[in-house]
């Protein structure tokens, strides 16, 4: 449900059943596939001239997947549409809760997933305080859209906000780790993706 990586930098997304017909247009040939974990499941696509390597099973067996899972049918991408509207709501909601109990929420990198998922579930300074972000060349600027200082991550002890909203929570481990003296003082994390979980 990786919504927020689709943005200018990832515009086209490929699987093989649409890729394997593609290379054979152009008198390719894709030999194998390998799957990876990074951003909730990629492929690796080996490819050369028809003929030149023997075609690896992985490839017969991505495509059964893929066929399997309705990836050739538009109820696949509506089904994915409706789990990113669910998902707004959900988030939304708990955010709003947790401000009508007076709780204060910051956000955690000012990444263009971030950018990506505040502008699409429009979360602005009515929600959040600011953003911090480790790159110094974010610091002492604003998020795209939504105009939310970026900070560094020493705010967060700093200023203390009860609860902070994790943008990069594809980092969820790496930054929990690096942020245990906020979780300490009672600080709490908001990982948003694959649903809205407190930390």
């Amino acid at each position: 449900l990786e919504f927020d990586t689709i943005y200018h930098e990832h515009v086209y997304y490929f699987n093989a059943v649409a890729l394997v017909p593609l290379f054979r247009r152009h008198g390719l040939e894709i030999f194998r596939i390998e799957k990876l974990p990074i951003h909730g499941g990629s492929l690796r696509i080996h490819a050369s001239k028809v003929g030149k390597h023997a075609v690896d099973a992985s490839v017969d067996a991505i495509l059964a997947e893929e066929n399997s899972a309705g990836a050739t049918t538009a109820g696949y991408y509506e089904s994915f549409s409706r789990a990113v509207v669910a998902l707004k709501k959900s988030l939304l909601e708990l955010l709003a809760d947790l401000k009508s109990q007076g709780h204060s929420i910051a956000a955690y990198g000012a990444s263009a997933k971030g950018s990506t998922l505040l502008n699409y579930c429009d979360i602005g300074r009515d929600t959040l305080s600011f953003i911090v972000d480790r790159s110094t060349y974010k610091q002492g600027k604003f998020s795209p859209g939504m105009h939310l200082p970026i900070l560094a991550p020493e705010s967060l002890l700093e200023k203390r906000p009860d609860y902070t909203l994790l943008l990069t929570w594809n980092f969820a481990d790496e930054i929990l780790a690096q942020q245990q003296a906020y979780r300490d003082a009672g600080g709490r994390f908001i990982i948003p993706v694959p649903q809205p979980r407190i930390a």
